[in-house]
């Protein structure tokens, strides 16, 4: 049978590194209190006319180049972002301009901090469909563009970047040995808008501003983000004792510490780079497998988990083997 499975992966991060200090000239706050709430101690902000497209694009090239592929061999783009340059076109569509494609098909998703796992399901569903032979996945953001820089608990906690994959077909043999994606699991509850959103749109004639409600997206991630790892586990004839790595959503530390913890999987298989990145919200899951294989945590044939929530609520999981 085919299999979707990872061929490359790169990440790019802008250049300008913001460390917890400078927001103690903001906003009432310190780099402790930032720490011990979040884990994160330092995060990238794009710089002025650099755009979600742009950190996309870098991204792409790095995960093309660790593919040996180059742009004329991949079939289709899926960009997850909630910070696109523009309302229309996708960012996908400039990411495929920018990277020189003529042929294939491009298009956005959005489902916030879950992009990415909304972005791999889809882009799964196309290779095992035969709609494409090879997908290029990127989540992308640019979330400084939303911050709200009174608001000391949602300001410290955001930062920018991009990642990416190079999903393709292989021939498996239907087992739980095979490389690539093993099982999915998707979820939304419209009920929870009101939790985590941006307070403005197309349709408000603002961009807007973050809004969360801490500790009620704290309460839903934990429990959602087991659950759905648990779902696409079981999918897949597997145990949260068969995995190798938990990559999760680089929303905050204790947030990852608490779903390992419900999931009785140690910290010392769950690849963290929240300390460097902050939430970099759909970028998040891909920048940490990039920096995950970079590290040698993330192994040929080792199998992981992908679990990631965001705005709507929307979350899911990936089961995978690399």
């Amino acid at each position: 049978m085919i299999r979707a499975a990872v061929r490359g992966v790169g990440h790019y991060l802008p250049d300008r590194v913001v460390p917890n200090s400078e927001f103690v000239a903001i906003v009432d706050t310190s780099d402790e209190w930032i720490r011990s709430r979040s884990g994160i101690e330092r995060r990238h902000f794009a710089a002025e006319g650099q755009s979600t497209s742009d950190l996309a694009t870098r991204a792409a090239q790095a995960a093309l180049a660790d593919a040996g592929l180059d742009a004329g061999q991949i079939d289709a783009i899926i960009v997850a972002t909630s910070t696109p340059d523009l309302t229309f076109p996708s960012v996908a569509t400039m990411v495929q301009n920018a990277l020189g494609m003529s042929k294939g098909f491009a298009f956005d998703v959005q489902a916030v901090c879950a992009g990415f796992v909304f972005a791999l399901t889809n882009a799964n569903a196309l290779i095992l469909s035969g709609q494409a032979s090879r997908v290029l996945v990127i989540g992308a953001e640019t979330f400084s563009r939303l911050m709200n820089w009174k608001d000391r608990t949602t300001c410290v906690l955001f930062g920018d970047g991009a990642g990416a994959v190079v999903l393709e077909a292989v021939e498996g043999q239907g087992s739980k040995a095979d490389r690539g994606i093993l099982a999915t699991d998707l979820n939304s509850d419209g009920r929870y808008k009101d939790i985590l959103y941006v307070d403005g749109g197309t349709s408000t004639g603002t961009t807007g501003h973050l809004v969360m409600e801490g500790k009620e997206v704290f309460r839903h991630a934990i429990e959602k983000l087991a659950e759905t790892a648990h779902t696409a586990l079981d999918k897949a004839g597997l145990t949260a004792e068969d995995v190798d790595w938990i990559v999760p959503h680089q929303a905050n530390i204790r947030i990852i510490e608490g779903t390992a913890k419900r999931m009785q999987v140690p910290m010392d298989r769950v690849v963290v780079t929240v300390q460097d990145h902050g939430n970099t919200s759909a970028a998040s899951i891909p920048l940490a497998l990039s920096v995950g294989k970079a590290r040698g945590q993330i192994k040929p044939g080792d199998l992981l988990v992908t679990e990631a929530i965001g705005g709507g609520l929307a979350w899911g999981s990936v089961v995978l083997r690399w």
